[in-house]
């Protein structure tokens, strides 16, 4: 990667030459308990730096920061990990609020979809786990249907709130797609956790997989990308996926290039 991309000390302290790739991660913002005291704070679950550690990439966290340019900071990294957490303020999308909808925080939202429309702009591998999909969905003109129930769907999703404990199931990826690339299939076996699910698509977004009985989309993907995948399950809490390893081959190509 050429210096003119991000300040040449800051990337030697993130990444050794160009065989470590920068990846971006998002931080959940919500409110934490300290010294007794509670505060807002932001969050990420260890997985998702131990994937990206796994996969041969440098973690780079990025919290919600106001009054940043989007390119400036994705200059830093060489791919971006949209994480996990908190439903999205259905504001962003022109919706009425779901009184099944929670736990929103609007700052983090217009945060994270300036972030990823830039980053689809700019061709940067990207890859949304559960949130980080619809998030994408979002970013790109898309809604979301804001409790799963039926004739929506059912509770292969969401078994046990709090945990991925009974909630794997089987989706099915199309053939030929990014996704079927990643997995190396048409069926995966995922855990998922989540009471919210894609609506209508974004523009240039296709769906590439779907949730076998009640096909609420599971992956989505945008064609004529670099790496653009969107996908509803965790793969940060399967050591075995190999989801977060191919943002990481792709964002090591890219720095490289």
């Amino acid at each position: 990667m050429s210096d003119k991309r991000a300040p040449k000390t800051l990337r030697g302290l993130a990444s050794t030459a160009m065989s470590a790739p920068v990846i971006g991660i998002t931080m959940g913002l919500e409110p934490a308990q300290f010294d007794g005291r509670n505060e807002l704070a932001h969050l990420l679950p260890y997985d998702y730096v131990s994937a990206v550690q796994r996969a041969g990439g440098v973690p780079l966290l990025l919290p919600t920061v106001e009054r940043v340019v989007p390119a400036e900071l994705l200059a830093l990294v060489d791919g971006l990990l949209l994480s996990g957490g908190s439903d999205i303020d259905p504001a962003a999308y022109g919706a009425a609020r779901h009184p099944m909808t929670t736990g929103t925080v609007p700052e983090r939202d217009a945060f994270e979809l300036a972030l990823a429309r830039e980053a689809i702009a700019l061709d940067m591998p990207v890859t949304g786990i559960c949130r980080g999909m619809q998030l994408i969905n979002v970013a790109l003109g898309g809604t979301l249907i804001q409790h799963i129930e039926p004739p929506h769907g059912d509770e292969i999703h969401r078994r046990t709130p709090g945990t991925f404990q009974g909630s794997d199931h089987v989706v099915r990826v199309a053939p030929g797609s990014l996704a079927a690339k990643v997995i190396a299939g048409e069926r995966h076996r995922i855990s998922s956790h989540h009471h919210q699910a894609v609506g209508s698509i974004g523009a240039g977004l296709v769906v590439s997989a779907w949730a076998l009985g009640d096909e609420l989309p599971e992956a989505i993907e945008v064609p004529g990308r670099r790496f653009v995948l969107g996908v509803q399950w965790h793969p940060e809490a399967d050591p075995g996926s190999p989801v977060i390893g191919a943002l990481v081959d792709e964002a090591r190509m890219r720095g490289s290039g």
